[in-house]
This record gives C-alpha cells, sequence and structure tokens, in this order.
C-alpha cells in the first residue's frame, strides 16, 4: 500500500493521540513550521513540504524543527483504547442535541444523557440506562425487544442490537454491526457481528470480524492477577485485572469457542474446536487448540470479498494489496508453514 505526499505546506497526525483542546489549539495557533510531542511521542507536525518532512522522519532525522510539548493522551497498546473509550464516549455526546423521540413501552433511565436519532427504531421492553454515562444510538440502527444497554455506550448507524441483549459500557460499536447476547467494555469496529448468546467483555474486535453462536472469552484470571498480552511475540503486562481479546479484521470464531484472558488473534484468522486456543494466533491461522494451518492468501480474499459483497461494500485493489503484504510480513508468526 502506498501513498504520495505532497512538496508542499502539510499538516500530519499521529493516529496515536487522542486530540483533545491543547492539542487542537497548540496546531490552531501555529502557522510556521512546528513539531508537536508528547513526551517523546511525535503526535503532530506543520511543515512547509511533507514529502521532505515525511523522508526526514523516517531516517529519524528531525534536526531543524521547532518543537512543542503538548498534554495529551497517546495509545500505546491495543488496551489503552478500552481505558479512554468512556471518558471519549462523554466527549462525543457534547457534540449530540439531546433527542429521545417518542418511545413505546421503553424505559429511559438517566434520559438527560441519551440520544437516539429519529430514524432509529428501539423496539418495547428495551430499558436504556445512562445514569453512570450517555448511551447515543445513531441512524438506521434497530435495538429489538427486551434489550438493556447501560452507558457509557455509543451504537453506530445501521446497526441490529438482537432481542435480549445486555450490553454494558463503557462499550461503542462501529456501523453496520449486528450484536446480540451478552457484552461488557469492548470496541465493535464496523461491520462486524456477534449475534448470538455468549459473553464478549473487555475486548476489541476488529471490522468485518465474525463471533460465532456461544463463543465466550475470559476477561479475569481466576488468581485475580494482572493480565499479560503478547505483543510482538513478547509478554506485556497491562497493569489491568480486566483484559479480554483482540481480534484482527476478517477473522472469525466457531460455535462454542472460548477465548482465554489477554488473547491477541491477527488478521484473518479462522479459530475453531475444542479448548482453549493460544493467546496467540498469527494471522492467517487456521485451526484451534490441537492443531493450525495456513489460511492460504488466495482463499482468504476470496473469502473476504465475499463477505463485504454480502454489505455491499467493493473490495478495491489496494485492500487487496493490503491483504498480500499482511501476510508476507506476518510469514515469521506462523511457525507451520508460510
Amino acid at each position: 500500500v502506498s501513498f504520495d505526499i505532497p512538496s508542499k505546506p502539510t499538516l500530519f497526525i499521529n493516529g496515536r493521540v487522542i486530540p483533545n483542546k491543547s492539542l487542537i489549539e497548540s496546531i490552531s495557533h501555529h502557522s510556521e513550521e512546528q513539531l508537536f510531542f508528547v513526551e517523546e511521542t511525535l503526535v503532530a507536525a506543520r511543515v512547509r513540504d511533507g514529502k521532505k518532512f515525511y523522508k526526514k522522519w523516517e531516517e529519524g532525522n528531525l534536526e531543524g524543527y521547532k518543537i512543542k510539548k503538548i498534554d495529551a493522551k497517546t495509545i500505546n497498546y491495543p488496551w489503552d483504547l478500552l481505558i479512554y473509550n468512556g471518558e471519549e464516549i462523554e466527549k462525543e455526546f457534547m457534540l449530540f442535541r439531546r433527542n429521545i423521540p417518542a418511545q413505546k413501552n421503553v424505559v429511559l433511565l438517566g434520559d438527560r444523557k441519551i440520544f437516539i436519532s429519529k430514524e432509529a427504531i428501539i423496539m418495547p421492553g428495551t430499558v436504556i440506562d445512562a445514569e453512570d454515562g450517555p448511551v447515543i444510538i445513531d441512524n438506521g440502527t434497530r435495538v429489538m425487544p427486551n434489550s438493556f444497554l447501560k452507558g457509557p455506550l455509543y451504537i453506530g448507524k445501521n446497526c441490529l442490537i438482537k432481542a435480549g441483549s445486555r450490553i454494558y459500557g463503557p462499550t461503542s460499536i462501529g456501523d453496520v454491526c449486528k450484536v446480540g447476547g451478552e457484552v461488557e467494555g469492548t470496541i465493535f469496529q464496523g461491520y462486524s457481528n456477534k449475534q448470538h448468546d455468549g459473553f464478549i467483555g473487555h475486548s476489541y474486535i476488529g471490522e468485518w470480524v465474525n463471533i460465532g453462536a456461544d463463543t465466550n472469552n475470559s476477561d479475569l484470571k481466576n488468581n485475580y492477577k494482572e493480565v499479560t498480552v503478547y505483543i510482538n511475540n513478547k509478554p506485556v503486562n497491562t497493569k489491568l485485572a480486566s483484559v479480554g481479546m483482540f481480534i484482527g479484521d476478517h477473522s472469525k470464531t466457531a460455535i462454542n469457542t472460548m477465548i482465554n484472558t489477554g488473547t491477541v488473534i491477527g488478521f484473518s484468522a479462522n479459530i475453531f474446536g475444542e479448548g482453549f486456543p493460544p493467546k496467540f494466533v498469527p494471522s492467517f491461522s487456521w485451526g484451534g487448540k490441537r492443531r493450525f494451518s495456513v489460511y492460504k492468501l488466495e482463499d482468504a480474499i476470496e473469502t473476504a470479498k465475499r463477505v463485504m459483497e454480502r454489505r455491499n461494500v467493493t473490495m478495491t485493489g489496494s485492500y487487496r494489496k493490503m491483504m498480500k503484504r499482511i501476510f508476507e510480513e506476518t510469514k515469521s508468526e506462523r511457525n507451520y508453514g508460510t
């Protein structure tokens, strides 16, 4: 995947920074060249020549640029997204005008912090609890009967919340997701499905993920110790007691799958079979506790293409190249083949 950077004034923003007032004001009030750092992390750069700066950055040479230190939060590990999600939903709610269309036989708790789009459908028997944080239900989403939704919670556009769902915040659900069963403290990126019973907690779910019926993840060790997660094949102490799983885009679990505390599942992996899979499952893996094999690249691309077409999304050439690049860059992680 490649992109062209222009040789003209350019503003770079690090995707790991959580924007705040300090960052926005600092960037807005500086018209000259300047680099903005949070501690040792470069979070933004306003430069006259984007291509020249990017080349120097790749070389690790940023001499000659003015530097300004600012106060902001950065995402250093995947679980940081879960830590900060609740307060970001609180901020997001401030951008919405309070709106609660008439709802028949729906219980609202803390309605000053509830936003329901006029285009959303909330069916009878649903309880929406915003007493501990706001609840935002965006355009085109349908909540089926007897669901319980507790904030802080964001449900994106055109989602389906299945009947009897229990969703506890802080949780964010991206656009065009189907979610059922029990969910707590989790982020779903768009186009992912967890339609059936089963518990997903304190987890991060990528795009185009499908979680099979009665899949459950552990998010607390029996000894209540802090959870360790494998990052780049090295164990990292999260310093958290509640950590679930992290699933990359296009990965899938079969029915009745069990996932251990702090498990990392890569891109386009398929998990099935009895017992717990390893706590690190490389991208393009196919199998479970007993045995893994390589999920062939062309098969993975064909499946992803088919899944995307079901949601009227066309796989582009760049997307296909991205999948090939991920496959190549993760070969060394798959010790059972290439």
